[in-house]
């Protein structure tokens, strides 16, 4: 089975920590040993996530995030709408329902 790279764009799924189970999408690869993500909802684009490649699996879906999007920039927005879209949308709420 072929690994699927780890590269600006696309879409992985939080394997450990307490945002386990949670989609991502890879703003950055800054070394080998990590990625930068962000999803729009917990992890904004002004404030993205550094976490282990060891934590996170890679999905066969890429957005290009080079593309022209209405605003004119990449929106935190636009993150949320990829995920949802293609499937990823949040599984479970961000706090405990009563």
């Amino acid at each position: 089975m072929e690994r699927i790279a780890l590269e600006s764009g696309r879409v992985v799924q939080s394997l450990e920590g307490r945002d386990r189970k949670r989609y991502y999408i890879v703003l950055e690869v800054p070394d080998e040993g990590h990625v930068v993500i962000a999803d729009g909802l917990t992890h904004k684009l002004h404030h993205p996530k550094k976490k282990n490649v060891k934590h996170v699996k890679a999905k066969p879906v890429k957005m290009n995030l080079d593309q022209t999007f209405p605003s004119g920039h990449l929106l935190d927005s636009d993150l949320r709408t990829f995920l949802e879209e293609n499937g990823f949308g949040l599984e479970r709420p961000l706090c405990k329902e009563d």
